[in-house]
């Protein structure tokens, strides 16, 4: 099993969010952040200068079997990809077990419904 973490752009969410839903990943979670980056620049907006390397993003975080890893990382890049400083990171993470509170299954099958098998 695998976490996969994407730190995106709001202005990106919908469109992984389907991206991912279209690659059959049923379940994330998301969360609003916030991160400094490298770039840093004021703005300036009715006379007063903001400083805006604090930057607003979404992570994502979504629990996958091995199998299903690569085409929703796949399907994050596509989504998330606008070719400009900014668009994000991905971290992919090694996770040791799953436990389904409801049954106690664990492993791989805490994941999904064996019912719906794909």
């Amino acid at each position: 099993m695998k976490k996969i973490e994407a730190i995106i752009r709001k202005t990106k969410f919908e469109e992984v969010k389907e991206a991912i839903l279209n690659v059959d990943i049923e379940w994330f979670s998301y969360y609003d952040v916030r991160g400094i980056g490298k770039s840093r620049q004021g703005r300036i907006y009715r006379g007063v200068v903001y400083d805006t390397s604090s930057i607003e993003r979404i992570l994502i975080s979504i629990v996958v079997r091995d199998k299903n890893a690569e085409k929703t990382v796949t399907a994050i890049i596509s989504a998330a990809h606008t070719g400009e400083i900014g668009d994000g990171r991905i971290f992919i993470i090694p996770i040791e077990d799953a436990i389904r509170i409801r049954t106690g299954e664990r492993g791989d099958i805490a994941l999904y419904n064996a019912e719906q098998e794909r």
